[in-house]
């Protein structure tokens, strides 16, 4: 049964319809013979997309006893999970959402543990002439432009960001009602190709840009701005559910502290793309 369980051990990205559909699948398969050493870890598409999640993970496993199934979903639906405590520990990347999780008395505890930066990406032609402008002055241009921008619009840490840097501009919300507005409802990858596709502008975190797009003809535009930080913390559950393995979730948020994971994250990617595609917290 072991070696069953093992073979079906994988990063799952669920796209914002599906995700509790596979969910539940993954809850009947797990519970079949979950034990102390079994743990769900419940995470955003941007650490599957880079392919940090499955470093970390087998890392992990290999300095504890414990075996790791990955969820990767957008952060409102990781949230959301958390909520109803399916799965054993976060590691999600909205600090205002986990903040508002935790006021609420669904999580014991949020630790800051990697960063990177977000990034608005476009066509090289620059219609909207963004670059080299603030984040508020560029997403000005382009809604003045009335230039194509393509949003997750999926409740990510991504999609949550980009509502708040579109009130930084001056809207009171994202600019839905505009056809030259397009939500997509899907992760990362997939907003970028469809980005790319249409020639449009996006919000993208640098990682997952730098692991899908580099060799494409799309390129950074606004990039290094404090506004644009992007913070990944653990997030632990306070859920009195008898299967959650809390003991396994604190010895994970360990893990991401530990001199040798930090280094791990910041060297993750340098070597393949030029440049860190995130960096340890402190």
């Amino acid at each position: 049964m072991y070696w069953f369980f093992a073979a079906l051990r994988r990063t799952y990205r669920i796209d914002k319809i599906f995700y509790g559909l596979i969910f539940l699948l993954v809850v009947y398969l797990t519970g079949c013979s979950s034990n102390a050493n079994s743990m769900l870890l419940v995470t955003t598409t941007s650490t599957e997309n880079t392919g940090l999640i499955d470093a970390l993970v087998h890392r992990f496993e290999e300095k504890t006893d414990y075996r790791v199934k990955v969820v990767a979903v957008g952060t409102g639906a990781a949230l959301k999970m958390g909520e109803r405590g399916d799965g054993d520990v976060l590691l999600v990347h909205s600090p205002s959402a986990e903040i508002d999780f935790i006021n609420s008395g669904f999580g014991a505890s949020r630790t800051q543990v990697m960063k990177n930066w977000f990034v608005i990406v476009g066509p090289a032609a620059d219609p909207a002439e963004i670059r080299g402008l603030s984040v508020d002055e560029g997403l000005k241009a382009i809604a003045t432009a009335g230039s194509a921008f393509v949003s997750r619009g999926d409740d990510s840490g991504t999609h949550k960001k980009e509502i708040d840097l579109w009130k930084i501009a001056g809207f009171d919300f994202a600019p839905t009602a505009q056809d030259w507005y397009t939500a997509t409802g899907q992760g990362m990858s997939a907003t970028l190709t469809i980005a790319r596709q249409t020639q449009a502008y996006t919000l993208t975190d640098k990682g997952t840009w730098l692991a899908t797009s580099i060799d494409s003809d799309q390129v950074i535009l606004i990039d290094q701005e404090d506004e644009l930080l992007n913070v990944y913390s653990v997030v632990l559950l306070n859920h009195a559910a008898e299967n959650i393995n809390h003991k396994g979730a604190r010895a994970f948020r360990d893990f991401m502290l530990g001199v040798e994971t930090q280094n791990m994250i910041e060297m993750f990617g340098r070597e393949q793309y030029g440049e860190s595609l995130f960096y340890r917290i402190n």
